[in-house]
């Protein structure tokens, strides 16, 4: 249906190429133009001016899931004023004994132009958009949501 690309970019900068010494810092580059700094986290030695993959995949699972909760509130004629969330991931073994983002919990805080919903109803907008993100759809990772 779509295809979605990115360019990695990272050149050796260190002398040694040993796993203290060498640079983690590397360029995201998207079609639209857009040039991310990253790195590895910082206990793994990377910068901590730079996002790492385990942050941007947070971001993404909680941006994916904002999204698709505004396109079921708008065709639902909900009006949404402001949506803000605090994702955690979690970095942890796996079953199989992997480290893995295990676990993402979503904290969204969302302003209806018309007041608060009730809990059971915001609860469903938010199994719908979790059902319908492709992100969510796309990953093993628990995602849980705590308005």
């Amino acid at each position: 249906m779509s295809e979605h690309k990115a360019n990695i970019d990272w050149q050796r900068t260190s002398e040694a190429f040993t796993y203290p010494e060498y640079n983690r810092e590397h360029r995201w580059s998207f079609e639209s133009g857009i040039e991310v700094q990253a790195s590895a986290a910082t206990s793994y030695l990377g910068s901590p001016d730079c996002v790492d993959p385990e942050e941007a995949f947070v971001a993404a699972v909680a941006s994916c899931h904002m999204l698709t909760f505004l396109a079921i509130c708008a065709r639902k004629g909900l009006v949404v004023d402001a949506y803000r969330d605090s994702a955690v991931g979690y970095l942890e073994k796996n079953p199989a004994g992997r480290l893995a983002i295990t676990h993402v919990e979503l904290s969204p805080k969302i302003t209806f132009e018309n007041g608060e919903l009730p809990a059971e109803s915001l609860e469903h907008l938010h199994h719908q958009a979790h059902e319908q993100c492709f992100i969510a759809n796309s990953v093993r990772t628990a995602v849980s949501v705590r308005p």
